[in-house]
């Protein structure tokens, strides 16, 4: 039976199973998902299956996986999108939207729009 905490916690929802979420990486720790308000798409969120608030309550035990396992999506994210690089951060309270550990793992590319906009454009 979860705790108050766990009970109204989005994420454990999903881990659970209660809310639906694409589901790109599970172990028997740590699930791996879309974020459902991606900051671009590909924007993956990385969350211990234990309910955690802060990267600080992260037991060191769990600390290497977490940390491998992030390296693993952020090469996956890079690759399998075509992506330039990643911005990988994890938010502590303060812009923290789901009180529970997440790391998030966004794709990104160079900004070249106006390039793009400028060869697309058909002549005068």
């Amino acid at each position: 039976m979860p705790d108050a905490a766990e009970a109204s916690c989005v994420f454990c929802a999903i881990i659970r199973g209660d809310i639906p979420a694409v589901r790109i990486l599970e172990t028997e720790h740590l699930l791996a998902f879309l974020d459902h308000r991606p900051l671009f798409r590909g924007h993956t969120l990385l969350v211990p299956k234990t309910h955690l608030r802060l990267l600080s309550d992260l037991p060191a035990r769990d600390a290497a996986e977490f940390l491998t396992t992030a390296q693993r999506l952020e090469r996956a994210v890079e690759d399998g999108l075509a992506a330039a690089g990643s911005m990988v951060l994890v938010n502590n309270v303060v812009s923290q939207s789901v009180p529970h550990l997440h790391l998030h793992v966004i794709p990104r590319n160079f900004k070249e729009y106006a390039a793009k906009i400028r060869a697309a454009l058909p002549a005068a």
